[in-house]
């Protein structure tokens, strides 16, 4: 079996040697790749939401433009991205698809459905067909802004805009049999949007939303076992808020993030410190305004945004709080085009994926993940030859330290395609990279016993 050999190139403006045996765990080796095709879906979608099976599979709902807006959830397997059950399966438009899974692993979709008087309706995929949990509607009346999240118990609940209690939220969970309230239908003061829900580790039920009765501003809200009641005062934002997003934080905090219009649109996150709501970092830490932010824990405790970025002409954008700052995550703007609808979720093994409607694949669902870009080679051993200068901008020099490992060379994107091929056989060889786009590239030698590569930067 060939051994596949890779390298970390050490950047100095002159003869760099390529010779390590180990990976570097630096952000050059990271990514933001393609998960299958981008632009798997059919046609347009909107309200793309992401989350992973309890086998590691990710799953995307979606409101389908090409089965006239209704549900359709798709999985990938591994290789491309599959059906989940029938596409279009909702009776009618689905508005506010939101994902989940049970913590037996069943896939749980909620949605305002356009085919029963846009009431609140969940259904779970039992293997062959999406069915219905409990009756036709989860709300008594009209819904908007509807989530899922599951309790530490396993009851399905359902949070949503009651317009039906003059669009104040209200939150419902599954008995077994029946969709019953928690506590009072209606409980929130005034009106809401922008409305999530989210489980702490103890297991209470909260959730966060723009307070339009309250200047706009975000409140948070928790059930108490007997009441709804404010988390820290109600309206604690400095300013107007929309985009919003809540989730835990490893000891049990909430957070929230949010398009945050004091600061001209750019994102905040706020943690709930046991007696008040403070920032993380800097408020308005994006370079500028931000659009459909989602927040998300990675496994060692650190907090991500994904949003559309207005400052990359409205690409998706991730940043990390690294315990001081934010920090670009990845490339700022590494989407293909604009962004919509975007969805953050971590994997099992550790690893952000955003899910999103994508102009630059005209408006269909694009999935990518941050991974190593070493995906797929194993082994790393000593390599042999130097590529300099590294970084590059209109040529660069492989040097083998020994000719008698002639044979072919390749460069080589991110993704896997080879960009350019060349026969060596001279100590020497000169590439011209004067066409390739600014970005990461690997080199790679291949003869009868071995294949190396190495990396390098085109400025």
């Amino acid at each position: 079996m060939k051994q596949f050999i890779y390298i970390v190139i050490i950047f100095l403006p002159t003869l760099v040697s390529a010779q390590f045996n180990s990976y570097n765990d630096s952000p050059l080796d990271f990514a933001w790749k393609n998960v299958g095709n981008a632009g798997f879906s059919q046609g347009d979608v909107w309200y793309t939401n992401l989350a992973f099976s309890t086998s590691g599979e990710p799953y995307v709902a979606f409101q389908d433009g090409v089965n006239s807006n209704k549900a359709t959830v798709m999985k990938f397997d591994g290789t491309n991205w599959v059906n989940v059950g029938n596409s279009g399966f909702s009776t009618g438009q689905a508005d506010f698809t939101k994902l989940s899974f049970s913590p037996s692993g069943e896939p749980f979709i909620v949605y305002a459905d356009n085919g029963n008087s846009n009431k609140a309706l969940v259904k779970k995929f039992d293997g062959t067909n999406w069915v219905n949990v409990g009756s036709d509607g989860c709300s008594a009346d009209e819904a908007g802004n509807t989530c899922i999240a599951f309790s530490p118990s396993g009851q399905p609940h359902v949070a949503f805009t009651d317009y039906g209690n003059s669009e104040k939220a209200t939150v419902v969970k599954f008995d077994g049999t029946n969709w019953v309230n928690v506590g009072n239908v209606g409980f929130s003061v005034g009106r809401t949007d922008y409305l999530c829900l989210a489980f702490s580790p103890s297991g209470e039920p909260y959730v966060a939303y723009q307070d339009r009765d309250n200047f706009l501003k975000v409140t948070v809200m928790k059930f108490d076992g007997f009441n709804w009641v404010n988390v820290g005062i109600a309206g604690f934002s400095v300013w107007a808020t929309s985009s919003i997003s809540l989730s835990f934080g490893s000891s049990g905090q909430p957070y929230v993030a949010y398009r945050d219009e004091g600061t001209f649109g750019r994102a905040t996150v706020m943690k709930f410190d046991g007696a008040n709501w403070v920032n993380v970092g800097n408020a308005g830490f994006s370079a500028a305004g931000a659009f459909f932010i989602c927040l998300a824990f990675s496994q060692s405790g650190e907090p991500y945004v994904a949003y559309s970025d207005n400052s990359h002409a409205y690409k998706a954008t991730v940043m990390k709080f690294d315990g001081t700052n934010w920090v670009n995550v990845g490339n700022a703007g590494f989407s293909a085009g604009e962004t919509e609808y975007i969805s953050l979720v971590f994997s099992p093994s550790g690893r952000p994926y955003v899910a999103y409607k994508d102009w630059g694949n005209p408006y269909k669902a694009t999935v990518m993940k941050y991974d190593s870009v070493y995906v797929g080679i194993s082994e790393p051993q000593v390599s042999t030859f130097s590529a300099y200068p590294n970084p590059g901008t209109d040529k660069i020099t492989i040097e083998l330290a020994d000719i008698s490992k002639e044979g072919r060379l390749a460069i080589v994107n991110i993704e896997g395609q080879q960009l350019i091929t060349r026969q060596i056989s001279e100590p020497k060889t000169v590439i011209d990279i004067s066409n390739l786009p600014s970005g990461v590239y690997f080199v790679r030698l291949t003869n009868e016993k071995t294949v190396e590569v190495g990396k390098f930067i085109k400025q």
